[in-house]
């Protein structure tokens, strides 16, 4: 037990409890982290299932995304009618319970407990498929590092939601400021070349563009949804916050819809396509010579070959 409390820490009393719950600035990492990772993977499901469309996928990710940023502004209302009507937290559990049954409450948990193993799943396993994408020297230790970030993650959690809160604050904050810079950096350089920025590798060439299909944008849709996966947490864990709760709750709520509305619109505009081309030299040329060799106008002439007025 001496051991196990070295590792998990001392248990703590229910007198004690107060002193460990979190405000806004924690409780977004506590609570945000899926919903701001999910930025990661969310944009990129939605255009793999659009690759069929060739060239006129990336036309599709903007409508589909700014679609997806209106049912999450839907949700976060929801919810912040949710935190004050139940702050003794449950979210979608207490909801169904209380105006459905108990029967339809049980099958709102079961939803999310498996939700969030595949939140688990699904960021892990992001997370080490980029890890290994940059250090391909890592890709035959793809599962042991999964398997240790798990259980890195799971002792992290059972030190108590306070301690938790502080270690995942720095991963989280860093994230959000690196992506914020990454997509800073590509506006900067997209204005610096006049909207027609350069590739650093050529990209591959996209095969012709193909009609979109019904079935298929709302497929690219349902699986772009997943960027907004963990939304909920807050109005599961109001209890977990400092007093007053249901308000610190519903600030840490508008704050993490804020940061990913933002992430994903950005991710979203960066990856629109570029429609006009940048002119030619020798088209400039072309036109400039053009413009000088016009006929100017009578009255143009006419003011540069009549003699001036004393």
């Amino acid at each position: 037990m001496l051991l196990l409390d070295h590792i998990l820490g001392r248990p703590i009393p229910t007198t004690e409890d107060h002193a460990n719950r979190v405000g806004p600035f924690t409780g977004i990492a506590v609570f945000g982290l899926d919903a701001l990772g999910s930025t990661a993977y969310g944009p990129e499901a939605a255009l793999t299932v659009l690759l069929p469309l060739g060239a006129a996928a990336v036309g599709w990710i903007v409508p589909i995304s700014f679609s997806i940023l209106v049912l999450l502004a839907i949700v976060c209302f929801s919810y912040l009618q949710t935190i004050p009507a139940y702050p003794e937290g449950g979210g979608s559990y207490q909801v169904a319970s209380h105006n459905l049954g108990p029967s339809w409450g049980l099958l709102a948990a079961a939803a999310l407990m498996i939700d969030y193993v595949l939140t688990v799943a699904v960021g892990i396993s992001a997370g080490v498929g980029a890890l290994v994408s940059a250090v391909p020297h890592w890709q035959r230790h793809t599962l042991g590092i999964g398997l240790f970030i798990l259980l890195a993650i799971t002792l992290v959690q059972l030190r108590g939601l306070r301690e938790s809160g502080e270690v995942l604050s720095v991963p989280t904050y860093i994230f959000v400021l690196s992506l914020f810079g990454v997509l800073g950096w590509g506006l900067w350089k997209t204005l610096a070349a006049g909207g027609h920025p350069v590739a650093v590798v050529a990209p591959h060439p996209l095969s012709p563009a193909h009609p979109a299909g019904l079935w298929l944008i709302v497929k690219a849709f349902a699986a772009g949804c997943t960027a907004m996966t963990g939304v909920e947490a807050v109005s599961n864990g109001v209890t977990a916050f400092r007093e007053p709760r249901t308000r610190a709750a519903s600030r840490t709520l508008l704050l993490i819809v804020g940061l990913l509305t933002l992430m994903l619109a950005a991710v979203a505009l960066h990856r629109a396509p570029i429609t006009s081309a940048p002119p030619s030299p020798d088209r400039a040329a072309t036109k400039a010579s053009f413009r000088n060799s016009r006929p100017r106008s009578s009255a143009a002439a006419a003011s540069t070959t009549s003699p001036s007025r004393p």
